[in-house]
């Protein structure tokens, strides 16, 4: 199981910074095209669908890695067992949200499964709106192991 999780970790890295990589190319072709007189509008709209995924994929990355902002100035004067308690009831919340955003996340891609992607007919919005219950479902295991106390892969 942790080499499992291991490669998706290891895959989720390379999507992730693929997306970036192709969202910034995309927009940067956009604008030469539309500077030479030939508009390309699709670059832009393709850029916002990897933009959705890549912020969902970072975002987990960032929460393995502890690299999220947290202000934790009153938590920090607490005893040990109360910073635990703490953060457990912190990890309970964050469990609750991601649920709800798989849900949510997942009916919304269901109903907008017919709707075209900003008028582009051959592409569904669910391609889209999938990034939410996608990104939450992987943010809820990053959770999972947290309060499980086991270290995460990074």
């Amino acid at each position: 199981m942790r080499r499992l999780y291991g490669g998706l970790v290891r895959w989720e890295a390379r999507i992730a910074g693929t997306f970036l990589v192709l969202m910034v190319a995309l927009i940067f072709a956009g604008g030469v095209a539309r500077l030479v007189g030939h508009p390309q509008n699709w670059t832009t709209d393709a850029a916002t669908c990897l933009f959705a995924w890549a912020c969902f994929l970072c975002a987990d990355i960032a929460w393995r890695r502890d690299s999220l902002m947290s202000i934790d100035i009153a938590v920090r004067r607490l005893p040990e067992r109360a910073r635990r308690l703490v953060a457990h009831a912190n990890h309970a919340i964050i469990v609750a949200f991601l649920v709800y955003g798989i849900v949510g996340g997942t009916y919304l891609s269901w109903v907008s499964r017919a709707r075209s992607f900003q008028g582009i007919p051959e592409i569904s919005y669910s391609w889209v709106t999938m990034s939410m219950p996608v990104g939450c479902l992987l943010l809820l295991v990053t959770t999972l192991l947290k309060l499980r106390g086991g270290a995460p892969a990074r």
